[in-house]
């Protein structure tokens, strides 16, 4: 176990406290990630100009230490499985799971409220990165009365091993969905993501019904540990490529990761990054094996004036993701269902100009199984 003299852990006060904002904590006492066990003297740097001092908090362990050694986890036979684990629990017999905590991710000048979920489900329901949970909120489906609602699938942002390295927990990355009345500009609750807000407002120990995981489209391949992979996500579509990098960079496991991990997030504005300080701290740490590229639509401009665009970062670059597709690279995207048929223009344009051809090029990725798409 890593211990460290200067680490970076982000604390969070319970979702639906208005100064619940995305902090900082510098400790420079010894911090144990194996017993959980953290000292008294901490200093903080609050977002929040209304901080309460006597507000409980919750220190969420989502960030890497100060130094490179990894952390161990357990149990280490989350490693021995050849498949992925499919379907353990069915939306008739889904498994009932407890909520851990809710966190705040956004601060102020975000649109919306976005929430990091960390859910016990005993080892019960075990997962693999790349993986999706079902949720079914509580209550009567209005559209078939005296049935439940449907499942609502949510990708897992966590490894195998969960934000407590344990292998019980599972953490979701949930943005809460509200609908704005077009007339009045008030928000209408009656509208609003019924899945969603039930999970942004749970507290800790509330029960959560459970289903899956499903899905092996983003498994991470880990056949190879020098291929590179190439992530592209907007907003909580960022969800796999936290799991994919907490096994990479974070995690002391059996799969030794050797290649290039590129991440492109496309949000609005700084207020809007998820997990920005686990993304700059691999950074650090692992600068010839991790590039993180941010394109914040409200702040920053394109080269043609316009707004920034993940389509734009990729076309910025798109001679070294081109070269790296045609060694074998693996290429994800992850996000609202919006946002491929832009980057699929940008991909062919670019493609044009270097006179192949895409729809050629794109069946070849497919048939080498190096495209993955995951869209919502």
């Amino acid at each position: 176990m890593a211990q460290s003299t200067v680490s970076q852990v982000s604390v969070a006060v319970p979702v639906g406290n208005d100064i619940s904002l995305r902090r900082s904590v510098t400790k420079r006492d010894i911090i144990s990630f194996g017993n959980k066990s953290w000292a008294s003297t901490l200093s903080f740097d609050l977002k929040s100009r209304n901080a309460q001092k006597n507000k409980p908090y919750i220190v969420c362990m989502s960030v890497q230490q100060a130094s490179k050694s990894k952390i161990a986890v357990s149990p280490l036979e989350l490693e021995i499985a050849k498949e992925p684990p499919l379907n353990t629990f069915k939306p008739k017999e889904p498994y009932t799971a407890t909520i851990v905590s809710v966190e705040r991710l956004v601060g102020p000048k975000a649109p919306g409220e976005t929430c990091h979920i960390v859910i016990d489900h005993g080892g019960n329901v075990p997962y693999w990165e790349g993986q999706s949970y079902g949720v079914i909120p509580p209550g009567e489906n209005p559209k078939k009365p005296g049935s439940p609602h449907n499942v609502r699938l949510y990708s897992i942002a966590s490894s195998r091993y969960g934000d407590s390295f344990d292998g019980k927990t599972t953490s979701l990355c949930v943005r809460r969905a509200v609908y704005y009345n077009p007339e009045t500009g008030k928000e209408d609750p009656l509208k609003s993501g019924v899945c969603s807000n039930f999970l942004c407002n749970c507290k800790p120990g509330d029960k959560v019904q459970i289903t899956g995981p499903s899905g092996k489209i983003m498994l991470l391949p880990e056949g190879n540990p020098k291929a590179n992979h190439i992530m592209i996500a907007t907003g909580t579509g960022v969800a796999p490529f936290r799991s994919y990098l907490r096994r990479m960079f974070m995690e002391d496991v059996t799969f030794k990761f050797k290649g290039l991990a590129w991440l492109f997030l496309g949000v609005a504005n700084k207020d809007s990054l998820l997990y920005d300080d686990e993304f700059t701290k691999y950074l650090e740490d692992y600068p010839d094996q991790f590039r993180y590229d941010l394109a914040l639509s409200r702040e920053q401009k394109n080269k043609s004036g316009g707004k920034m665009y993940v389509q734009d970062k990729i076309e910025e670059y798109s001679d070294e993701i081109f070269k790296l597709l045609d060694d074998g690279a693996h290429i994800y995207f992850c996000g609202l269902r919006g946002m491929m048929p832009g980057i699929q223009e940008t991909l062919k344009r670019v493609a044009e100009q270097r006179g192949e051809n895409w729809d050629e090029k794109l069946s070849q990725l497919k048939k080498n199984k190096q495209w993955h798409v995951e869209v919502y």
